[in-house]
């Protein structure tokens, strides 16, 4: 028996077949959670909107139309439910819960180069966490989703070229932003 593709499952789970939520739940929890976890900075958080969108999904099913991609939709949810979350509350990440997800696992490393490294790594996070949500969102998508550009299109409602362009403003302003937190001069 073959596995049924994402398209398949959602495509039961809207004529009313709802167990194959679990098996979707299961395929695209971590990458939700990381989703979330990128744009929030926070894991609770990430968890929280991941359950929503599982939630959403089931609310929404109907909304998916036979034939249709399913990691699109979801990511489209995705978005929605950040973007409710971030109208609700303003945003403000606990200094514990950043390093908890940001930071390297070994608070000593042994050779300086790890060091410096790893103060990289913590000022691209911060770098990161202080570009506006759409470009923090586009980067999210393309870089540690890596969905491809036709795919982000149709989450964001708009041309791969514009996408394209997009990441690569965002891009852009995230150097630049490094290169301010890190008090280093631009190359």
């Amino acid at each position: 028996m073959t596995e049924r593709t994402d398209d398949e499952l959602m495509a039961e789970v809207s004529g009313g077949l709802v167990d194959g939520l679990t098996q979707l739940f299961e395929r695209h929890h971590r990458a939700l959670h990381r989703f979330f976890s990128h744009l929030t900075g926070s894991a609770s958080t990430a968890e929280d909107l991941t359950q929503e969108v599982f939630f959403r999904m089931l609310k929404f099913r109907e909304t998916f139309q036979s034939g249709g991609k399913f990691t699109p939709w979801m990511y489209q949810i995705a978005r929605n439910v950040h973007f409710d979350h971030c109208r609700k509350r303003t945003i403000e990440m606990p200094v514990a819960e950043e390093r908890k997800l940001w930071e390297p696992a070994d608070p000593s490393p042994q050779q300086d180069w790890t060091m410096m490294r790893a103060a990289d790594v913590a000022t691209l996070r911060r770098a990161f966490l202080r570009l506006p949500a759409a470009q923090r969102e586009v980067l999210v998508l393309a870089r540690y989703q890596e969905l491809p550009y036709d795919e982000i299109a149709r989450v964001m409602g708009c041309e791969p070229g514009t996408v394209k362009s997009r990441v690569f403003r965002a891009m852009k302003e995230l150097s630049g932003l490094f290169v301010r937190l890190s008090g280093r001069r631009a190359s």
